[in-house]
């Protein structure tokens, strides 16, 4: 009764009431976990950092598989700049399944600031994958990545898209565009049409460079046939009893580009 009466003042933005509540409540049972993470956010709002750090670790060392606890302690460290252990609490969040995509979205900006593009793809790639299962009827938060060939394509094309996700899409479809994997990119910045923000108009910028860059690239293989064909046309004539070129001798044009399916899409954190 106690931790509900602290969430109540919490939202009368009582601090001092909300305070005297937890208290009262972790005196009772200092197992209350909800407790000890009440504090922790009250201090968190009054800017008291040590104070709160030291309350969501109680509440995490009681509740250690809750991917919230692992949050606000990484919340804490960073706004202390202890970055590095800010980033190992993230990482204890995702791995325990951050449903809400709090944790994934902070890594990607951490690494993102670090100049680590792969490791911010990972970051938005997994985000979108927890939420997708966050949407899914009777879905574990925590479930591991699907690294199935359809896996990239059901995510990207049914993950609900809010302002987060958006964020992720755009990162990920330039990402993918500069590692000359189109096919990946183009579906990403496809699901952006339909997000009104200005990640709309981003994205079908997006896709006419997309376009355009394998455009020119089919151009550039066809010229490249068309002049192979030439050479072994002159080569024939001149010495006809030159046998052909088998085809361990042809050099392969044809444009690398991976598919979905080979993608990496899990991201994996030691806790």
């Amino acid at each position: 009764a106690w931790t509900l009466l602290g969430h109540e003042y919490i939202e009368m933005k009582n601090t001092a009431a909300a305070i005297e509540a937890y208290r009262r409540a972790v005196d009772l049972s200092d197992r209350e976990y909800r407790a000890w993470y009440g504090l922790g956010q009250t201090y968190e709002i009054m800017n008291m950092l040590l104070h709160a750090l030291f309350y969501f670790r109680k509440a995490a060392a009681l509740h250690p598989h809750d991917a919230r606890m692992w949050c606000a302690i990484g919340g804490c460290l960073l706004g202390l700049d202890r970055r590095t252990d800010a980033e190992k609490s993230y990482e204890r969040a995702v791995s325990l399944g951050d449903g809400e995509g709090i944790a994934t979205r902070k890594l990607a900006e951490l690494y993102r600031e670090d100049g680590d593009e792969e490791k911010a793809a990972k970051c938005y790639l997994r985000h979108l994958e927890l939420r997708y299962q966050s949407q899914l009827p009777g879905s574990l938060s925590g479930a591991s990545a699907d690294t199935s060939p359809d896996a990239f394509e059901t995510v990207v094309t049914h993950v609900r898209v809010d302002e987060p996700e958006a964020e992720a899409l755009l990162y990920l479809a330039y990402y993918y565009r500069d590692n000359l994997e189109y096919d990946q990119a183009i579906l990403c910045a496809t699901r952006l049409e339909e997000y009104p923000g200005p990640e709309k108009e981003q994205g079908k910028g997006l896709l006419r460079d997309i376009r355009s860059r394998m455009d020119q690239k089919a151009g550039e293989r066809k010229h490249r046939s068309v002049g192979i064909g030439d050479v072994r046309t002159r080569s024939s004539s001149n010495s006809p009893s030159t046998p052909a070129m088998g085809l361990r001798g042809r050099r392969d044009f044809s444009m690398d580009s991976k598919s979905p399916a080979n993608a990496e899409s899990s991201f994996e954190f030691s806790p």
